[in-house]
């Protein structure tokens, strides 16, 4: 009999698993789904150090897969030319991904497989680009997955990389044909300028590599191609004619040189007259790209008269004087104008790379070494990671096992473990800090533990909010530095929802430290179920006196909402007041009595107050970063312009109106570095 008792629990157990499996799914769709628009959001934007702090800490909750996040976390390292990360990245992302078969993880794995390639034949790596290429095109052929833009690109760079080692030609013209070809079937699928464009980097790919390799009559078949798409893409209803002269400009560039190439002079010389027809062949970039062809025919002085524009290129472009720089640009300028026998040029271009040479091997040396501390750093945090994880998925499948008859126990591990976490993750804080202070000289490893202080900081705010028929909330928190001193949290009990927000006085981890006990006394003193005024008493008495030698304090809102019929109670320490209303002339301030901001007075005891409801009108509360953001010019983003925004702009979502004021505080800010850290949440209750 208790034999057959404990099977039926079992069964009854898995039941319920499953059950909740199932209730828990599209909630989870729709958290990757805010996941997925955040990073498109930072991507529009080209904010790369937001898309990689959203794929680390969403792929910590649980919102982006681990190849996605993988993905990000490379593209963001690529545009800031953190290359080494960026392959480490890549190449950790193809791991995570060995056995994907959905649609929307296929794509991710080829485009996963297609930057990894690309970086590595960009370096001249071909071999290492096959061996990732090949693999990578079996398995998307096994999985049907051939018509994205991605797998093109991958045959391509496959086909590159077995003409630069010198393969089977009949190998390498088959992986270009096949790409050609796709690109063909997909601009007849979708016949816009997009899918042109696409077609176009993968031509000009080929033509490039061919020209390189000196093959010509090659390079004329597919410079053909690149002729013939032009010719098409001019057809189109959304082309754009700048675009196309660009295209058209470096279409005749190729064709001279490939005609020059085969002994074609005339031809050669009369397809570079047509480049010059075009507009673009007068800007810094056409002149340089014109001064290739001159160069292969012996127009030196003509070279040398195109290459004069070489700095004003290099300031359109933003470089500074690297060695890439010097040697790409600064070197074929010395060459060309030594060839032409204008020495006085040669002599000022020498001294010019003289000058920067010193300080640009300097400047290389440092970037490596910050760069593979970085990698080092990372596949440390990786393996510990992975180790972590492990370990997390036994004891989970442990707690599933024991829930069924140690449901108590289960509850009481689970509330120590979250207690251990937040005490361990205080602990790290502090030991980064004091790390910090003890490595100051070594400015590569300071901003490294800065970012594990950083992720310490975020991972201490909630990134996930309450699902709760009838509320919408959320928050953001960007810190003015690595590590800020701002906060906002939430409890729920019941039918009450505690929620605050606060602003510690000063910057970085100092700050931070202190917004982590100010966290901590919070959600302790709110399980409780202290009224708001008694909670902010209780901090101050903690926050403040002997041991607040620094004497840093806190700006604090915290409320206490009835989510049935909206009543609130709440208590302001010292803080902005909050906004309530959106969309209309009735958006104002929230009057409130003074209290000061704790931490100052020991002693004081904070009065509170209620409103009957808030159903019905957005709530929103917020840290001065947000009213004082300042442009350049000193110009605050003020409290009427924030209330003129708020009255102005319709009401769709908690998340809508926080990431429309984010963004009208960049557009005020208008390049300025930010002065304070900025935090916002709103809340609303239908």
């Amino acid at each position: 009999m208790r034999i057959k008792n404990i099977a039926f629990a079992s069964v009854i157990g898995m039941l319920l698993t499953t059950t909740g499996c199932d209730i828990n799914s599209s909630a989870n769709r729709k958290h990757q789904q805010e996941a997925d628009s955040l990073i498109n959001i930072a991507y529009e934007t080209k904010d790369y150090q937001r898309i990689a702090m959203l794929a680390d800490s969403l792929k910590e909750t649980g919102d982006l897969s681990e190849g996605k996040a993988f993905f990000w976390l490379g593209y963001a390292s690529d545009r800031t030319h953190k290359k080494r990360m960026a392959e480490l990245y890549w190449t950790k992302g193809l791991a995570v991904m060995d056995n994907v078969d959905t649609p929307e993880e296929l794509e991710v794995y080829a485009a996963i497989a297609s930057r990894l390639t690309g970086l590595k034949s960009t370096r001249g790596e071909y071999e290492a680009g096959l061996k990732v290429a090949i693999p990578a095109l079996d398995y998307l052929k096994k999985h049907d997955a051939k018509m994205t833009s991605d797998y093109i690109n991958l045959l391509i760079y496959q086909g590159s990389c077995q003409s630069r080692l010198g393969l089977s030609e009949d190998t390498s013209n088959k992986s270009l044909e096949d790409g050609y070809q796709a690109h063909l079937d997909n601009m007849k699928k979708n016949p816009n300028a997009i899918a042109y464009r696409d077609a176009f980097v993968g031509v000009i790919n080929i033509c490039y590599n061919f020209l390189e390799i000196h093959d010509y009559q090659k390079a004329m078949y597919w410079i053909d191609r690149y002729g013939k798409l032009l010719d098409d893409y001019d057809k189109l209803p959304d082309a754009r004619s700048d675009y196309a002269d660009k295209q058209r400009a470096r279409y005749y560039i190729y064709r001279a040189s490939a005609l020059e190439g085969v002994g074609r002079k005339a031809e050669a010389a009369k397809v570079y007259e047509d480049f010059l027809e075009t507009s673009y062949s007068l800007t810094a970039e056409g002149l340089i790209l014109g001064s290739d062809y001159l160069r292969q025919v012996g127009l030196w002085n003509d070279a040398a008269d195109n290459l004069s524009s070489t700095e004003k290129l290099i300031r359109e472009y933003g470089l500074d004087y690297s060695l890439q720089t010097i040697q790409e640009w600064m070197l074929k300028k010395f060459y060309v104008n030594m060839m032409a026998e204008r020495f006085d040029t040669v002599r000022a271009v020498s001294v010019q790379i003289v000058e920067h040479l010193d300080s640009a091997i300097t400047k290389q040396r440092r970037q490596d070494a910050i760069e593979e501390e970085a990698v080092r750093q990372k596949e440390a945090e990786m393996t510990a990671e992975k180790e972590r994880m492990e370990r997390q998925q036994w004891w989970t499948r442990l707690a599933v096992m024991a829930a069924l008859i140690l449901a108590l126990v289960i509850y009481i591990f689970v509330r120590n473990r979250m207690a251990a976490r937040l005490k361990k993750a205080h602990e790290q804080l502090k030991v980064a800090y004091d790390q910090l202070e003890e490595t100051t000289a070594a400015k590569e490893r300071m901003e490294s533990e800065l970012r594990i202080a950083r992720n310490i900081q975020m991972s201490m705010v909630p990134s996930v909010f309450p699902d709760i028929k009838g509320l919408d909330m959320y928050a953001s928190m960007t810190p003015a530095k690595e590590v800020g001193g701002d906060l906002y949290n939430y409890l729920r009990l019941g039918d009450k929802l505690y929620f605050c927000v606060g602003d510690v006085s000063g910057k970085g981890v100092p700050a931070s430290l202190f917004m982590a006990q100010a966290t901590r006394l919070f959600l302790t003193l709110a399980k409780q179920t202290m009224p708001p005024a008694e909670i902010c008493t209780r901090m101050n008495d903690a926050l403040s006196g002997d041991d607040n030698e620094s004497v840093m304090f806190v700006t604090f809102w915290l409320g206490l909402v009835d989510l049935t019929n909206g009543h609130l109670s709440f208590c302001n320490a010292g803080h902005n007041p909050p906004v309530i209303g959106c969309g209309g002339d009735d958006v104002m301030f929230l009057k409130m009595k003074p209290n000061v901001p704790i931490g100052i007075m020991p002693g004081m005891e904070y009065k509170g107050e209620e409103m009957d409801t808030i159903k019905g009108r957005p709530f929103f509360i917020y840290t001065d970063g947000l009213n004082e953001a300042e442009n350049k010019e000193k110009e605050e983003f003020s409290d009427e312009r924030l209330l003129e925004i708020l009255r102005n702009t319709h009401f769709t979502s908690a998340q809508q109106l926080v990431e429309k004021l984010s963004a009208e505080v960049e557009v005020h800010r208008d390049g300025a570095e930010p002065s304070d850290d900025l935090t916002m949440m709103c809340l609303y209750l239908k």
